[in-house]
């Protein structure tokens, strides 16, 4: 990332006059995400941020530099229907649009009810008779204790 990039991603959010609306926040903690108040989150796609979303219900504006972000990336945004992808070279008009899309438009409403519906699964997944706790589980009791 240049400081052009940031320039212009600054200069995007700036025209959305977001000011009266709610904060911008630089940094918080994860636990924000659950504050009714929070709309969207800016994640560069890495793991532990792609799942803190998806357990909060929070639409993403995904902006992936290396690793694993690049395909995080692609599944919120194209499989599970909850991200918007920021690419490298956006532009300031662009950033707006996408701002004023997930806040204010059909795409963003369809992404806050797609995020919804994984939180709701994300939770079942990870209750006590859900397939990740299960599978966990089985991981503890056959490879560390040995239990078949």
């Amino acid at each position: 990332m240049t400081p052009q990039h940031l320039v212009e991603f600054g200069w995007g959010l700036a025209n959305t006059e977001t000011k009266e609306k709610g904060p911008i926040a630089g940094w918080s903690p994860q636990e924000v995400l659950n504050h009714p108040w929070v709309r969207g989150f800016l994640t560069p796609n890495g793991w532990n941020s792609t799942i803190e979303s998806v357990a909060a219900g929070m639409p993403m504006f995904s902006w992936p530099f290396f690793a694993e972000q690049q395909k995080n990336c692609w599944y919120t945004c194209n499989g599970m229907e909850t991200g918007m992808e920021i690419d490298n070279n956006m532009k300031k008009d662009k950033v707006e649009k996408l701002v004023r899309e997930l806040m204010e438009g059909e795409k963003g409403e369809k992404m806050k009810n797609k995020a919804k519906e994984w939180k709701t699964l994300a939770g079942e997944a990870t209750g006590s008779q859900g397939s990740s706790f299960k599978n966990l589980d089985n991981v503890v009791n056959h490879v560390l204790l040995r239990k078949s």
